[in-house]
């Protein structure tokens, strides 16, 4: 079975996803078009690369999460020194590390930039917070005068993945004669010098939709969606200054999106996994629990692979317009 995927964000919890892609490609499970948001789109990028379930259990095993979040000198100064980091670059740490990691990695398949990969295989989603804009990279990059086969698949992805206040933003400087401008509510035309483009959950972090048709085709792939559910320990969160602060605030808002309602025209297209407690931004996760998410993974998927039927999947996509999620009329 030949399938379009779609894989949620979730920081570490992504573990789980890499469980959910090795059990359906050991059922014999063939991935087309992938597309993601955060750490999804982790997924999704080394899927396209070439990389097996296997490979990412290896790969799950072997990285140091901890080595993501790097404290830059002024974590040294107690309190003010995080919120000065905060307040100048926009974010605690760095997302050097992050991109550097997944770059490497690609790069050992070959793949560095878009054009590396076949036409519209790849797809990442990112938002565009000056102009409160969602972003589907590589085509969306165009309206910033960068040429989308060009663009290397890190720099989405670390786009993708910046979480507000977390990691610095991605910053997106006039190139050139490029004009950066938006308009106002007045119509009037603002130019802007810099944009900024954070992890892609903010608008759409389970962009399930991307590859539906206005119109029902069953002469297409069916599209699955690799979902994280259950929210992270609700541990209280002591509040004693701007930096806690912030790291409560993020918390919540990027752990908020598990405990969405999946909508009645998702549920049946959606593996479900669980993510055991485990917090987006839990990068000291332990051995052990980063063996459990994956196991997490592979029943999920196991679980939901031994009841799917492509003659009952595509009756139920002829009930739903996938577009609107509205029912169509008979």
């Amino acid at each position: 079975m030949r399938v379009n995927a779609v894989f949620e964000g979730g920081g570490v919890k992504a573990i789980g996803l890499a469980g959910a892609v090795h059990e359906a490609q050991r059922r014999g499970v063939l991935f087309g078009r992938v597309a993601g948001t955060s750490s999804g789109a982790i997924i999704a990028a080394l899927l396209a690369a070439g990389y097996t379930g296997e490979e990412m259990r290896q790969i799950m095993q072997e990285t140091p999460f901890q080595s993501f979040i790097k404290q830059s000198w002024l974590f040294r100064i107690k309190w003010i020194g995080p919120a000065i980091r905060l307040l100048v670059k926009k974010g605690l740490y760095s997302g050097d590390p992050l991109e550097k990691w997944i770059f490497e990695l690609l790069a050992c398949k070959g793949v560095r930039t878009f054009g590396d990969l076949k036409p519209k295989q790849l797809k990442i989603i990112a938002s565009d917070i000056s102009r409160g804009r969602l972003l589907v990279l590589p085509d969306d990059i165009a309206q910033y005068g960068i040429d989308p086969k060009k663009l290397t698949v890190a720099r989405a992805i670390r786009m993708s993945t910046s979480i507000p206040y977390f990691f610095e933003p991605v910053i997106l400087r006039r190139l050139g004669k490029q004009k950066l401008t938006m308009k106002t509510s007045q119509n009037r035309t603002v130019d802007l010098t810099s944009i900024y483009i954070v992890d892609g959950g903010i608008l759409s972090n389970f962009p399930l939709w991307l590859f539906d048709k206005e119109e029902h085709d069953s002469e297409g792939d069916p599209t699955l969606g690799f979902q994280l559910v259950g929210r992270g320990e609700n541990e209280p969160k002591k509040i004693i200054g701007p930096l806690t602060m912030f790291q409560a605030l993020f918390t919540t808002m990027m752990d908020a999106h598990d405990e969405r309602y999946i909508e009645e025209h998702k549920v049946f297209r959606t593996i479900k996994i669980p993510s055991l407690g485990v917090h987006t931004t839990d990068f000291s996760i332990s051995p052990e629990m980063s063996r459990r998410l994956f196991d997490a993974g592979v029943m999920a998927a196991g679980k939901y692979l031994e009841k799917w039927n492509a003659e009952q999947y595509w009756t139920m996509c002829s009930k739903w317009n996938l577009r609107t999620g509205k029912p169509r009329k008979v």
